[in-house]
C-alpha cells in the first residue's frame, strides 16, 4: 500500500487536470489515507429529467480514484470501474468523492470511493482498479 498521499503531488496532479477543471472539481482533503475532491451540481449537470447525470457523480469519484492510483509518482491507468448510485442529487447541491486504497502491489491497484451529498446522503459507491508501470 501507498505510505500515504502526499498533499503537493495530488494538488498538482488536480491542477493540471483540464477536464477536471471544467467540471469545477476542488480538492478538499489530502490524508495519508484518503483524498476528498468536490464540485457544485449545476444546471449543465443534469440530465433530462432534471436531476444530476449518473455520468458527472462517476466523473468526480474517478477523478478522486485517478488522483490516488497516481499520487505515489508511478502512472497507474485503469483497468476496470464500477459504479452503484444509491441516492440522487440536484442543481445546487454540493458532492465530495472521498477514496481510500483498499490494496495496492506490485502491477495492480485497487480503490474506493464513496459520493456523499452536501446533507450527508451517500449518492454513489465507486470501486477501481488500475494497472500500474513506470512508463
Amino acid at each position: 500500500m501507498v505510505s500515504g498521499f502526499d498533499n503537493e503531488r495530488v494538488a498538482e496532479l488536480l491542477a493540471s487536470d483540464p477536464y477536471a477543471q471544467s467540471l469545477g472539481i476542488e480538492l478538499v482533503e489530502v490524508k495519508s489515507d484518503l483524498i476528498s475532491v468536490s464540485m457544485k451540481v449545476g444546471e449543465e449537470h443534469t440530465n433530462f429529467l432534471g436531476g444530476g447525470h449518473g455520468g458527472m457523480v462517476f466523473s468526480l469519484a474517478d477523478c478522486a480514484f485517478s488522483l490516488a492510483s497516481n499520487s505515489a509518482g508511478d502512472r497507474a491507468v485503469a483497468i476496470d470501474t464500477h459504479l452503484v448510485l444509491s441516492g440522487g442529487c440536484q442543481p445546487g447541491d454540493t458532492l465530495v468523492a472521498t477514496v481510500s486504497e483498499v490494496t495496492r502491489g506490485r502491477t495492480l491497484g485497487t480503490y474506493r470511493a464513496d459520493v456523499v451529498r452536501d446533507d450527508g446522503r451517500k449518492i454513489a459507491l465507486f470501486t477501481g482498479t488500475v494497472y500500474i508501470t513506470t512508463d
